[in-house]
């Protein structure tokens, strides 16, 4: 076999495993809240900003994979991870369960749906709290329901209409 046809026989049998199929949007699981919005992700990701800023909350960490493939010449959809805490909340979820202090910040996520509309999630704090509330006080308990409040707000209010 000579090389062109080796080349064809690769192209025509590879290109199929090699196609990317459009991911499913991201949807309800245990424990988590997922609300998809009319947003576009850059809209989405505004209104996450600014809705942190109102519940008095600050965004500790960003992160975004797709910014990431940008910068390499690849183009995904838009996705971002934003970590968001408090000082006051860190403090007394330290004092209660220095274990915990792994689960801060705790995240929301943005994905960017094939329609051009954007989901946003988060797991809920009172689940990821939820594995150290056995060895801790119960103060840790009471961090993860009042930031169940707060991120349930700070959600609503980037995700309505």
């Amino acid at each position: 076999m000579n090389w062109r046809a080796l080349c064809l026989a690769l192209v025509l049998f590879a290109a199929p495993a090699l196609a990317q199929e459009t991911p499913a949007p991201l949807t309800a699981r245990d424990g988590w809240a997922v609300t998809p919005t009319p947003h576009s992700f850059p809209v989405l990701v505004m209104r996450l900003d600014d809705a942190v800023k109102a519940g008095k909350m600050g965004v500790v960490t960003t992160a975004s994979a797709s910014e990431g493939a940008k910068a390499q010449g690849f183009t995904i959809p838009g996705n971002r991870v934003v970590g968001v805490f408090r000082n006051d909340f860190a403090r007394r979820m330290l004092a209660a369960s220095v274990p915990a202090g792994i689960e801060a910040p705790i995240r929301f996520y943005i994905t960017e749906n094939a329609d051009g509309t954007a989901t946003l999630s988060y797991r809920r704090p009172g689940v990821v709290f939820a594995p150290y509330f056995a060895g801790a006080t119960a103060d840790l308990q009471a961090v993860a329901t009042e930031l169940d409040s707060i991120f349930g707000q700070i959600a609503a209010a980037a995700t309505q209409r």
